[in-house]
């Protein structure tokens, strides 16, 4: 008897391709006997191109899935059957509104079923509605943990595929099977509405004995996703993702044995944390989500219940009677590895751009360390460095860390609450050198040039395709007076903040097309926010409006600042709730006061008044002090013409950018200045308006790259025009650390006179009340506890207190009272704050009076004893101190609370910037057109 074939055509809101695949199914050279078409509640014209086609019978029919829809199909058509038809050669031939089958489709599926009884269900070759040459479906299989394996997607049709018939599954779309076998097996399973329903029906056909093949000659094309039927909006990546292992949690449990069931169920949720570490490794955070959806609905699915029972009510074969039809490990790991290389094949261009040694970074990167090495050549065989904001770090690399959380302070009179963000960076740094960790402060300093040259060159590469823009950008960048002022003033925040902006920007840049990048720019933007939150608004403008400019980035550049967020989040709330907003800009590290520098100053990029070296020198060798001013804003008005000029060169789109981040940088450099919201002593204290000022040089240098890159043969000329001019500008800056007149010089890392190291290395809890002269005639008291306060141990909640406590008056008092002879017994004060020793640091200036008024009053204070002159000062001790245990400082349940969700975000980060994916050619300059061949190398990518 002739099989009877019976097609299912189910839309839903297919009218775009419906059109087509009416004309296909109409012209088919072996018609269906019954034709049904389904309308799933269709909102377009589909329902009125359907009843058009004038069919056998039309069915419409409620939001259905694509199982209850055929079911609904096939009761019409039974009615419709003839008695006398055998339901053994009845089939029925499931189509969508975009599969179009080839006029001969059909045909060829009835002659392959006819000679093999044992078939079941017979699969086309899904091509691409557009390209018929390209495959989009051709069998599918499992792997051993149960992912579908697609055995032929997204290939160029070569025949390749046709001699291989017999397969575990193939997709629904264009799918022929017996009715029979339809009604046993139950059809699709209800919990896979659209992924993995040809698959899971083809299994259990398996699992009931018969055969699944593949058709090569029957061709059916494809219009969309066969998750993406019905939608007004095709599933993003994350959707498809989401939906794709939803399917997969969802076969696992239907088929796994009795006695894994609750494992299966139990492990649901873990294996979603460690595939979403996979997810980040693999730099699809957008997948996490999906991870956890898919897990938390197969977990409370009740289909499951059901598709279990109708394999154990079908089942006839164990399951190793499939095992040789799924797919081994490695051939799983070739098909996936062929995959990513079809999608590389459409990446982005070749990066252009310098190669490293023989473009010049290499040389610029050695010329910078050995101008380095000749400035700072005092501090070589130094184990630590003082001066100016510089402080010692402290001697063990879990004291380092054990800063970080929120706790007591070890500065002033006993300060509690959250770290600043910069002692994070601190403890990185300290962690470099573990035996040692002020060593790194002397490394820093040591090796910032070479390191500043480095980074400028890179980030420079990124916007110029030639070999000498990046080079004269690494030396200018090397040369910038914030840089130097920072470097001679002892400023270890701004010389860390100007080493990592180009990294950033770098990042930045690359962060619109990889999570990598993203990922590395989140955390150097947490870096650089924590060395100059002054530089946060200027920042964020620059990261939303960098978001906008690529919108299709969008997700990876708008979420570069949540580790910042995360780190500074309790300092933001505890300084609001301090109703101090303001402070949250203070700089980090110790607080010291700096003469201001003028507008034109600031301009040129001088962040403080003692920096203008070239002043002194014209008052030196009795020139007027105008010239010293003159002279190095006519050395840099070169510097600044080139950057001008590049708005109106060819590239000005690369430009503008640049000029944007250097008035932003400006415009922060200046806000600082007037900014006073910071105390040292009696002295206000600004934000280091030098940290905006080296935002400001890099958009200058960005730019007069940029003009460089367009000037043709002149720009080398202009170039060396640029840096001569700009190194003689800041020669006077050059000269400070080689003559000694930088305060920053070699230390023993000691704050406090030996004595009382050696006393707080046997007792921790030792404290020392240190009064410091002020020029104004106050005394500025301190209490320091232990060893003293290092750099680990400062915090802008002390430094930008404005208000008096009750410890702060007690502190007071105290001071006030041991400044001059009184009856006033302070035993009971220096006891409340456990001091044993009181130290009287030199002094210059107006306040060596008042030292001497205080020496004199301390050496007549009955409950002191003088111990004498130290290289630190005058020191006194306690005669009644009486050693007490230190009060409990661990952590509370909230700080490990805060520390464990800060981690958290910063090692999701991490994760996510690790490079794993394949890299991005990066083509050198040379390899042009017009020029010499040269080698070429690759840079992460992970697009």
């Amino acid at each position: 008897m002739q099989p009877r074939v019976t097609a299912i055509l189910v839309v839903r809101n297919g009218e775009p391709w419906l059109d087509r695949t009416l004309r296909a199914l109409a012209g088919q050279t072996r018609r269906p006997d019954d034709v049904v078409f389904v309308d799933c509640s269709s909102t377009d014209r589909s329902a009125e191109l359907l009843t058009a086609s004038s069919p056998n019978a039309y069915v419409r029919a409620s939001n259905l899935p694509m199982a209850d829809a055929i079911d609904v199909g096939l009761g019409h058509a039974a009615s419709r059957s003839p008695a006398a038809s055998d339901p053994a050669s009845d089939w029925i031939w499931l189509l969508t509104a975009d599969t179009a089958p080839e006029p001969d489709a059909l045909e060829r599926l009835l002659a392959a079923v006819e000679v093999a009884p044992s078939v079941a269900i017979a699969g086309p070759k899904v091509v691409d509605a557009d390209d018929r040459g390209l495959i989009r479906s051709y069998g599918e299989s499992m792997s051993t943990f149960g992912a579908t394996v697609k055995l032929a997607e997204d290939e160029l049709d070569q025949a390749q595929h046709d001699q291989d018939g017999d397969v575990l599954g193939v997709t629904s779309s264009g799918m022929l099977v017996r009715r029979a076998v339809w009604a046993r097996l139950g059809g699709f399973d209800r919990g896979l509405p659209s992924v993995d329903a040809g698959l899971d029906f083809s299994i259990r056909a398996r699992l009931a004995g018969f055969r699944v093949i593949r058709v090569a000659g029957a061709r059916v094309s494809r219009g969309v996703r066969p998750e993406d039927l019905g939608r007004r909006r095709p599933l993003s990546a994350r959707g498809r993702t989401r939906v794709a292992r939803t399917a997969q949690l969802h076969r696992r449990m239907a088929y796994a044995p009795g006695g894994a069931l609750l494992i299966h169920w139990l492990s649901l949720v873990p294996l979603a944390v460690l595939r979403s570490i996979g997810q980040l490794l693999g730099k699809r955070p957008g997948a996490i989500g999906g991870e956890f959806a898919a897990a938390f609905r197969v977990a409370f699915d009740p289909s499951v219940g059901s598709a279990r029972g109708r394999i154990r009510r079908t089942r006839t074969l164990g399951w190793a009677a499939i095992a040789p039809l799924r797919i081994p490990g490695d051939q799983v790991r070739e098909l996936r590895a062929a995959a990513r290389d079809r999608s590389a094949g459409d990446g982005e261009p070749d990066l252009v751009r310098a190669p490293f040694f023989g473009g010049g970074g290499a040389a610029v990167t050695l010329v910078a360390a050995v101008v380095g090495i000749g400035v700072f050549w005092r501090l070589l065989g130094a184990n630590a460095i003082g001066g100016g904001a510089l402080l010692p770090l402290d001697d063990g690399v879990g004291a380092l860390w054990s800063h970080v959380a929120w706790g007591v302070r070890g500065i002033g009179y006993g300060l509690t609450g959250p770290s600043d963000p910069f002692v994070v960076v601190v403890a990185v740094l300290g962690s470099l050198t573990p035996w040692n960790p002020s060593l790194s402060l002397v490394l820093l300093w040591l090796t910032a040039l070479p390191f500043a040259a480095l980074g400028a060159w890179w980030c420079a590469t990124r916007i110029s395709e030639r070999r000498w823009p990046p080079v004269m950008a690494a030396l200018l960048w090397m040369l910038a007076p914030p840089l130097l002022s920072a470097l001679s003033a002892g400023r270890p925040s701004a010389v860390l903040l100007h080493l990592l902006l180009p990294w950033l920007v770098l990042a930045a840049l690359e962060g619109a097309r990889s999570w990598s990048a993203s990922a590395a720019a989140s955390l150097l933007f947490a870096a650089v926010t924590a060395c100059a939150p002054v530089l946060a608004p200027a920042l964020l403008l620059a990261v939303v409006a960098w978001a906008f400019a690529r919108p299709r980035g969008f997700a990876r550049v708008i979420g570069i600042p949540i580790p910042a967020v995360a780190l500074f989040a309790p300092l933001i709330v505890t300084q609001l709730a301090r109703g101090n907003p303001l402070g949250l800009l203070a700089d980090p590290g110790a607080s010291v006061a700096f003469p201001d520098a003028s507008g034109w100053q600031l301009l040129i990029g001088l962040p403080s008044a003692a920096d203008d070296g070239w002043a002194a020198l014209a008052s030196a060798i009795g020139l007027p002090g105008g010239l010293g001013v003159l002279a190095p804003a006519v050395l840099l008005a070169p510097l600044a013409a080139i950057a001008l000029l590049a708005i109106f060169l060819p590239g000005s789109r690369r430009a503008i950018p640049s000029v944007i981040i250097a008035l932003l940088g400006l415009i922060t450099g200046v806000a600082s200045a007037h900014l006073a919201i910071a105390t040292s002593g009696a002295d206000l204290v600004t934000p280091w308006p030098g940290t905006g000022l080296s935002l400001y040089w890099l958009g200058l240098i960005g730019a007069a790259v940029v003009a460089l890159d367009a000037l043709g043969s002149a720009r080398v000329l202009v170039g060396i025009a640029v840096l001569l001019t700009a190194g003689a500008a800041v020669a006077p800056l050059l000269a400070a650390p080689v003559l000694g007149t930088s305060p920053v010089a070699k230390s023993d890392a000691r704050l406090l006179p030996a004595l009382v190291t050696a006393e707080a290395a046997a007792h921790p809890g030792v404290r020392t009340l240190v009064l410091q002269p002020q020029q104004d005639g106050s005394v500025a008291a301190v209490v320091d506890r232990g060893l003293g306060t290092t750099l680990d141990e400062t915090s802008t909640l002390w430094s930008t207190r404005h208000s008096v406590d009750d410890g702060a008056h007690d502190l007071a008092t105290l001071a006030g009272n041991l400044s001059s002879r009184s009856g006033f017994d302070p035993v009971r004060s220096l006891a409340a704050f456990r001091v044993e020793f009181v130290l009287l640091p030199a002094a210059d200036g107006g306040a060596i009076a008042v030292r001497q008024r205080l020496a004199e009053s301390l050496d007549a204070t009955p409950a002191l004893t003088p111990i004498g002159e130290t290289p630190v000062g005058t020191l006194w001790r306690v005669q009644s101190y009486a050693d007490a245990p230190e009060p409990g400082t661990g952590l509370t349940k909230p700080a490990v609370a805060i520390l464990i969700a800060q981690g958290l975000v910063i090692a999701l980060a991490l994760l996510l910037a690790l490079p794993t994916a394949r890299r991005r050619r990066v083509v050198t300059e040379a390899t042009l057109p017009g020029e010499d061949p040269a080698d070429t190398f690759s840079e992460d990518d992970n697009a």
